[in-house]
């Protein structure tokens, strides 16, 4: 009878665990726009990405914590030279915090959030050697968004405001905004 009432114990332990802490993978498409100075234009061109994500959930606040890969592109134009395509990817990690506004019962929530965002771009490529960029490797980002749950999906979109200047020499400026629509699976 001790054996039957430590499982039963231990049965309601672990569904009330699974409802405070979520895992699971996310995947992500971004367009990411520049506001650049020195350029005559820019090009927004678009991204994946690929992430794991921990969720600890309270009543109707929640904090959300990912840490993955993804990849940046976008062009400038400058006259005289020509357009050049960047890609950029490398670490991406980020740190949200969030309160769930509209209840769907059993079925999911629809959520508001805003955090932060630190990518760590290790690999840099360029279509062509006109403009001639030194990257700083590290972009810090503040985002805001919203989301949707149902059942063991979450969908969001969220947009990426580039705090960083990611071109490192001191006669132009480079600022990533970046859409972001992940999907993400909770198995938990």
């Amino acid at each position: 009878m001790k054996k039957f009432f430590l499982v039963a114990f231990l049965c309601i332990c672990v569904n009330g665990f699974a409802q405070l802490i979520q895992v699971g993978p996310q995947f992500s498409t971004n367009i990411t726009s520049v506001d650049a100075k020195n350029f005559s234009s820019d090009h927004t061109n678009t991204g994946i990405g690929f992430a794991a994500f921990a969720r600890v959930n309270l009543t109707v606040f929640y904090a959300q914590g990912e840490f993955g890969y993804a990849q940046t592109n976008f062009s400038v134009f400058q006259d005289g030279r020509g357009e050049t395509e960047f890609k950029l990817s490398g670490t991406d990690a980020t740190l949200i915090a969030g309160f769930k506004i509209l209840p769907l019962g059993k079925i999911g929530n629809v959520r508001v959030f805003a955090g932060y965002n630190w990518k760590n771009y290790s690999d840099i490529s360029s279509s062509n050697n006109l403009n001639s960029i030194g990257f700083e490797r590290n972009n810090h980002s503040v985002l805001g968004g919203v989301g949707v749950d149902v059942w063991r999906l979450t969908f969001d979109v969220r947009y990426l405001v580039g705090l960083t200047d990611i071109d490192a020499s001191s006669n132009s400026e480079i600022k990533t905004g970046v859409t972001n629509l992940s999907l993400g699976f909770k198995f938990l």
